[in-house]
C-alpha cells in the first residue's frame, strides 16, 4: 500500500456525517507510515461533485481506474485500518498528491 494508490475501501460504520459505504480512496499518507504502521491516511472518493477549492477532480483513465468522475474529499482525510481495505485499483499522478498535500496544508493552517 502506496501514497497515491486508489484503493476500494468499507468506511462503514460511521458518526454523523462522516463518508461511509463501500468506496474509493486515495492513500495521502506518506510510505514509511503506511509501510510500518496498520492504519493509512486516507481520502474518501465522490461522484457527487461539489467542485470545493483543492478538491482535485479525476476523470476515468486506466491509470486510476475508476469508472466515473469522481471528487477527492479533502476535508473529509481520516485514518482507516489496512484491513479495511479490498482491492487496489490504480493510482493518482503525484501531482494530485502534490495538490492534496497542498490543500491538507491549507485546512490546517488558515
Amino acid at each position: 500500500m502506496k501514497q497515491g494508490q486508489i484503493w476500494y475501501a468499507n468506511l462503514n460504520p460511521i458518526e454523523g456525517s462522516e463518508q461511509a459505504l463501500f468506496r474509493p480512496v486515495v492513500i495521502v499518507s506518506g510510505n514509511l507510515l503506511n509501510e510500518n504502521a496498520p492504519v493509512l491516511f486516507c481520502c474518501p472518493l465522490t461522484t457527487k461533485l461539489k467542485n470545493y477549492k483543492g478538491n482535485p477532480i479525476l476523470y476515468p483513465n486506466d491509470q486510476n481506474g475508476l469508472k466515473e468522475v469522481s471528487e477527492v474529499m479533502i476535508v473529509h482525510l481520516r485514518s482507516l485500518s489496512k484491513m479495511r481495505l479490498n482491492e487496489m485499483i490504480g493510482f493518482v499522478p503525484k501531482e494530485t498528491i502534490q495538490l492534496i498535500k497542498l490543500t491538507i496544508n491549507d485546512i490546517l493552517n488558515y
